[in-house]
């Protein structure tokens, strides 16, 4: 496979295995005296509350443990799309993880709420709720009630964290919270943020908590993991907000104290309230019998027949789609080959996963499948066009299978090449197969549409893809929120020859040639806010066609939210997340050289009447006038040759040859 053209500039931490954490962090400082408490914070928002945290999840994690943390938590606004990273990198670290969200909600003004699920059931329950807000709302938005939360909140810890002035209603909206939350379920933030009413604020939260029978628990409301953040985190809010620097006024955080604070720190500011802060702990405790490693991924069953093992029905498949790919007779090295691989997939548990692999095929190429469209309505013998093959074709590692390859899902004899099988699955590597399939582009939508009436919009839906910063949407964002005129955003945008390849300094020459002044200070602001700022996520958008399907209700296992194109419905985990969740998906692509190669097969079988049609397996393997043509570089409008680099493949020619 080619490399990635735009590779991730900060790799998930289930794939970053160039740090070596154990060995690269700091001992965990001890409390001063073992009679004091630990410390653990539980609201932390990080980078994945877009435009807002300052901090990736894992920064948090690693500076958290630095700290001697006995546990961090990730409470990212109405989403869970940071807590893969965070999980991953607290195992790696030796510190205790608490997955969480925060919620706001429509008919609760004034305070948002922190939720964290005690087991499997809850966290089952807060995915769902989350998807609720989500599917009923526009892309990125998430529209949740009280009664939402009654009837999804069984098994959940929240803790209320009001706005920076208490809101008058506050009182009464505890009552019923706690009628929500009962069995001591619910707590009430305390912080200290060096605010201009701290002092008033505190009596006020003691009132209330003392009035309504609410335990106060400490938090410090982390945004970044260091105060050197803090610059950042007014750029990100100006970039939400489409204002610059100068405009944000009440919208900025007062101060740099959002940030993880050491436990003694802590200690000291909640010496008057040391309740409050071993109710935190207690929460920690009490959130103890969830983890994501108790999230295990079923394949769904429809693609086996009752009563039938998946493995002995794949075994049933194959061998059926051997008989029609070897009409001759398979032969011994075929037939040792297809048992190779049928053994080792059976190893893996993955036989479910290419019978769902062959169920779209089988649909793509027949018009047949539990959730096809009934053809006696709309096919032949209604006076309507019959069904038309939609071309497909598997490509990738999956092409060095001879499983593949007879259940139709690749058209390359395995045979003819020398690639080894475990090049596509190995017991050693561990890693779920990973099957591309090309569609028509024209009519990969109806593909798309078949996975969704068969396995519902519960159990089915796309992978996420986040979109990040580089250089040049870094640039321009930044530059803008620093005030910089559009023209000159412009320019620095469409050329970063001006920006070292580090970030660490400026090309002064390319800057004068620009008219701009290399020892402004505003331009070293923004060369060095836009290198922080590069690889943070900025939204949420949907992978081009890896789709996600689970035995069990899927918004129990992640989130889904609706996708900017209608009639799409999107998970909030990219590729990594899942790969690191042990999920497995199927990527269904359009290729519009398909569409081509569909036409002119059918314009080539027109010309050959009462012969055998040609199909992507039965075009000749072997085409001298073809090789002449791409050896002369005569491929315009005939064949799809991506990059000079394939001309590499075939035999040298002589310059006078090339160009004769």
């Amino acid at each position: 496979m080619p490399p990635n053209e735009f590779p991730k500039l900060k790799p998930h931490p289930f794939k970053d295995a160039l740090l070596p954490v154990p060995a690269s962090l700091p001992a965990p400082v001890e409390p001063p005296c073992a009679a004091e408490p630990a410390w653990a914070e539980l609201a932390v928002t990080s980078n994945y509350t877009f435009l807002t945290g300052a901090s990736f999840p894992e920064e948090f994690v690693l500076a958290a443990r630095a700290q001697g943390y006995r546990a961090i938590a990730l409470t990212d606004t109405h989403t869970l799309a940071g807590v893969v990273r965070a999980h991953v990198k607290a195992k790696e670290a030796g510190i205790r993880f608490v997955l969480g969200s925060r919620v706001l909600l429509q008919d609760l003004p004034g305070c948002s709420l922190l939720l964290y699920p005690t087991d499997k059931a809850a966290y089952g329950r807060l995915c769902r709720l989350l998807t609720t807000g989500k599917r009923r709302a526009p892309k990125g938005e998430c529209h949740l009630t009280l009664d939402d939360l009654a009837a999804h909140g069984q098994g959940l810890l929240a803790i209320a964290v009001p706005g920076q002035e208490i809101d008058p209603h506050l009182g009464p909206s505890l009552e019923r919270l706690r009628t929500l939350f009962d069995n001591d379920r619910l707590s009430l933030a305390a912080a200290r943020l060096y605010g201009p009413a701290d002092a008033q604020r505190d009596e006020q939260l003691a009132e209330l908590s003392a009035a309504h029978a609410v335990p106060l628990a400490a938090i410090n409301d982390a945004h970044a993991h260091t105060p050197e953040r803090r610059p950042l985190q007014d750029v990100l809010t100006c970039i939400r907000r489409g204002c610059t620097l100068g405009e944000a006024g009440l919208h900025l955080h007062a101060n740099a104290e959002r940030h993880l604070k050491s436990p003694g720190e802590m200690r000291r500011l909640f010496a008057a309230s040391p309740c409050a802060i071993e109710r935190s702990l207690s929460i920690v405790e009490r959130t103890a019998g969830f983890s994501l490693d108790q999230i295990v991924y079923q394949y769904p069953d429809e693609v086996v027949p009752t009563g039938v093992k998946p493995i002995d029905h794949l075994r049933t498949l194959t061998w059926k789609g051997a008989a029609w790919r070897y009409p001759a007779g398979v032969c011994e090295e075929v037939r040792a080959r297809i048992e190779h691989e049928l053994r080792l997939i059976d190893e893996m548990s993955y036989a479910p996963y290419f019978l769902t692999v062959h169920d779209l095929v089988n649909y793509a190429r027949t018009g047949e499948g539990d959730a096809a469209p009934a053809l006696a309505s709309s096919g032949a013998g209604s006076g309507a066009s019959p069904w038309l093959p939609i071309l497909c074709q598997g490509r990738g590692a999956a092409a060095n299978s001879a499983v593949c390859f007879c259940l139709g899902v690749t058209s390359v004899d395995p045979t003819r090449i020398t690639l080894l099988f475990e090049r596509f699955i190995s017991k050693e590597r561990n890693e779920p197969p990973d099957i591309d399939i090309d569609f028509e582009h024209e009519r990969r939508e109806e593909v798309i549409q078949y996975i969704y009436r068969k396995y519902g919009r519960e159990r089915a839906a796309l992978t996420a893809e986040v979109i990040t910063y580089r250089r040049r949407s870094a640039v321009r964002d930044v530059g803008k929120a620093l005030g910089l005129s559009l023209d000159t955003v412009d320019r620095l945008a469409r050329n970063t020859e001006w920006w070292d390849r580090d970030g660490a300094c400026l090309n002064h020459r390319a800057l004068t040639d620009m008219g701009l002044n290399p020892h402004d200070r505003t331009l070293q602001w923004l060369v060095r806010l836009s290198t922080e700022i590069l690889s943070f996520p900025r939204h949420l958008s949907q992978h081009v066609g890896g789709f996600v399907i689970t035995q069990e209700p899927l918004c129990e296992l992640v989130p889904v939210e609706n996708a900017a194109m209608p009639g799409r419905t999107v998970i909030e985990w990219d590729k990594d997340d899942i790969d690191a969740m042990g999920m497995m998906k199927v990527d269904i692509l359009g290729l519009g050289m398909l569409t081509a190669i569909r036409k002119a097969i059918n314009l080539v079988n027109a010309q050959r009447p009462g012969e055998p049609p040609y199909n992507l397996a039965t075009i000749p393997a072997e085409d001298p006038p073809t090789y002449a043509m791409i050896q002369k570089a005569d491929t315009v409008g005939v064949f799809q040759i991506e990059s000079r680099a394939q001309m590499s493949m075939l035999p040298r020619l002589k310059p006078k040859e090339f160009y004769d």
